[in-house]
């Protein structure tokens, strides 16, 4: 597969200047084309008042503001995109005829092996690849308002798309940190399938009588657990897209229902927005039809999209969650009210739509269960896929037993050698579900998180005692029993985006999944406490000197990484109990700071001899620590220690046996509901 590395977006808009800048942001070479130079200025323009306000929010530096726009060149003219580029995203009018001319004139300039990509959010993708003179190399790739900011985008392969473009164009993808669905190339494709139709069932309802803007917005608010109601997101995102897309829904399907509505229709022609007033109280008679309503065609066309094998179930959950940044998904909604029930509301509104809905749902009593744990295996390499994006894939029961099943069926496959872990989205896996244990302590049921963690640690026993090669791709945040999941394997392959911490310190408890055992037999035990009692951050350079990457590379070269070492196997050594780089300054640091002799001055919040405390490395080191729970942090210190003369079975025992202990502390409810409440604890050492 050849790899991505520089790309063209052609419209400098508001869709192609954010695509344009999040490919910058991550090291991509871009061009953004237009027409004309001040449209090319003007998209310069918007990325740079995006970017201003990153610096004022502190997400990049001055400088790395500058080094961001400098990725991003602009040019004037399809025709003069450079010929080698990799991949040119087209982001111009929705129009078929004005998209088929862009690529023609691509067709000329580009080199064979350019990808040409539609970010079409309802134009045929195989009617488009049609169009060009590369239809293997030709795919739909469509983003979410803003690009720079929502992590979803759904991937629609023609039918003509190459496996090899297909693979490329989702590394890219993946590489920018976003979620990614494949779907069929069906109209609407996935979320807009069933979103359109919401908002315009909205504007009936309107029409109808039953509410008005400010109540049917209210009331969706409420029924979806969501931020905007359907006439302030139409004011945000632009009515007229609206109107043009639920036209289209409504042709292609066959579905008059899915037409504009007049009132839709006079707001775009008076270039008008919706007037939303104060007023959001209704009778309960008006809430219940609007809330059946708008429940009801969700959760039919989300059956339809299914029974079209569109895309999974868990998909269109995704879809709501990361583009639409819904609290639940539609079939995870349906669970909640019940899916007889939201059968009926389906079926009421199909019968009023005109629809026809499958069987599997209408029939259906019992809950929807979901996989998060997805596999591809291609040749004799496994891959997993933690595919838990809305929550960065975070560990629960259920990801943790689906996790264990696939890696028992995994370890006996004769026909394959590698396993390779990843997470979807941005995050490889950022941790444990805190919910859960808050939840287990109030509820006074700590013998539940014990045996949770007991049962993550025979998941993780799969990994650690697999006949096969197994890989972490870290690429992303690992954080907690994230970065512990990823101990547990043979190699651990990281990029710029990576960065791993121990956060349980601070929020009142200790690694609980090995990373007090792992980490010392990987990187000594000094820099084993750099890691763990103080929680530090480590960027990709600092955990591959560390020794916690076993492989520090460029996005591009990933898939050669993953071949090299699948070719040579198991390591030799998998626990050096040394660093990687003795030479580095964080070692340095950490070895000479967190020594044997130090310890007790250190867990006193006390400075050890010959440190000065206004050098900013040790007032670092000293905050952290004097903001760690105490009892978290000396039963964190005693299990490293432990590391050093015990063999890895019986210090992974004496880790789940003091669970009682520290989950039954005050601190620990402490310092784990202040995460979920967003504010610093305040310990009281009990």
């Amino acid at each position: 597969m050849r790899t991505i590395e520089s790309i063209a977006i052609i419209g400098a808009g508001n869709m192609g200047s954010g695509i344009a800048q999040k490919s910058a942001q991550e090291h991509f070479d871009v061009q953004m084309v237009d027409r004309e130079q001040q449209w090319v200025e003007k998209g310069q323009q918007t990325i740079s008042d995006f970017l201003e306000e990153a610096i004022g929010r502190r997400i990049f530096s001055a400088p790395q503001v500058e080094e961001i726009k400098g990725r991003v060149v602009g040019v004037v003219g399809t025709e003069n995109v450079a010929s080698d580029t990799d991949l040119v995203i087209e982001a111009v009018f929705e129009d078929f005829g004005v998209k088929t001319e862009v690529f023609g004139t691509l067709d000329e300039v580009c080199n064979e092996h350019t990808i040409l990509a539609s970010n079409t959010s309802s134009l045929s993708v195989n009617d488009l690849a049609e169009a060009v003179a590369r239809p293997d190399r030709f795919v739909g790739l469509h983003f979410f308002y803003h690009p720079a900011k929502n992590r979803l985008v759904e991937i629609i392969p023609a039918e003509t798309t190459s496996q090899e473009t297909l693979a490329a164009v989702e590394q890219y993808c993946k590489t920018m940190g976003k979620v990614v669905i494949v779907c069929k190339d069906r109209p609407g494709f996935v979320v807009n399938r069933f979103f359109v139709p919401w908002l315009n069932e909205a504007c009936k309802l309107l029409e109808e009588g039953v509410g008005t803007t400010a109540q049917i917005d209210a009331v969706a608010r409420k029924a979806f657990r969501i931020g905007l109601g359907p006439f302030a997101l139409m004011n945000l995102t632009g009515s007229p897209i609206a109107m043009h897309s639920t036209d289209y829904l409504a042709a292609q399907l066959g579905t008059p229902r899915y037409s504009a509505t007049q009132s839709l229709r006079e707001l775009v022609a008076d270039g008008r927005t919706w007037e939303i007033a104060e007023d959001e109280d209704c009778s309960e008679e008006a809430a219940k039809l609007i809330r059946e309503r708008l429940l009801g065609q969700v959760f039919a066309v989300s059956s339809q999209i299914v029974a079209e094998e569109i895309c999974s179930m868990e998909d269109v959950d995704r879809g709501a969650k990361v583009g639409l940044r819904w609290a639940l998904g539609p079939f995870e909604i349906a669970n909640r009210i019940g899916v007889s029930e939201a059968s009926r509301m389906a079926s009421s509104y199909a019968e009023e739509a005109g629809l026809e809905l499958p069987e599997w749902f209408t029939e259906r009593q019992e809950p929807f269960n979901f996989s998060y744990v997805d596999v591809v295996v291609n040749d004799s390499i496994a891959t997993v896929r933690i595919n838990r994006p809305e929550a960065m894939n975070a560990l629960n029961v259920t990801v943790v037993s689906q996790l264990g099943e696939m890696l028992e069926q995994l370890n006996v496959r004769d026909d394959i050698s590698t396993i390779i872990l990843e997470g979807a989205g941005k995050a490889f896996v950022a941790g444990a579900d805190v919910k859960f244990f808050v939840d287990k302590i109030r509820a006074d049921a700590i013998s539940d998180i014990y045996d949770f963690t007991a049962h993550g640690h025979a998941v993780l026993d799969k990994l650690e005692n697999s006949p096969k090669t197994t890989i972490a791709l870290t690429t992303g945040l690992a954080l907690g029993g994230g970065l512990e999941l990823a101990l547990a394997c043979d190699y651990r392959v990281g990029t710029r985006r990576t960065q791993f911490r121990f956060p349980e310190t601070s929020i009142g408890i200790y690694p609980g999944l090995g990373g007090t055992q792992r980490t010392p037999r990987i990187c000594g035990i000094e820099c084993a406490r750099y890691a763990v009692l103080a929680g530090n951050f480590l960027d990709a350079p600092s955990a591959k000197a560390l020794g916690l990457l076993t492989h520090l590379t460029e996005p591009s070269s990933i898939e050669a990484i993953v071949e090299a070492i699948h070719e040579q196997g198991k390591p030799l050594d998998k626990y050096p109990n040394r660093p990687a780089d003795s030479d580095s300054q964080v070692v340095a640091f950490a070895t000479s700071f967190y020594s044997d002799n130090n310890m007790t001055s250190l867990l006193a919040g006390k400075s050890p001899d010959g440190f000065d405390i206004e050098d900013k490395m040790v007032s670092r080191q000293l905050k952290s620590l004097s903001r760690a729970a105490p009892i978290a942090l000396s039963m964190a210190s005693e299990l490293l220690d432990e590391a050093a003369g015990a063999d890895l079975g019986s210090g992974l025992k004496s880790e789940l046996e003091g669970l009682d202990v520290i989950f039954g502390t005050v601190d620990a409810l402490e310092g784990l509901s202040a995460l979920i409440e967003g504010r610093r604890p305040s310990y009281s050492n009990s």
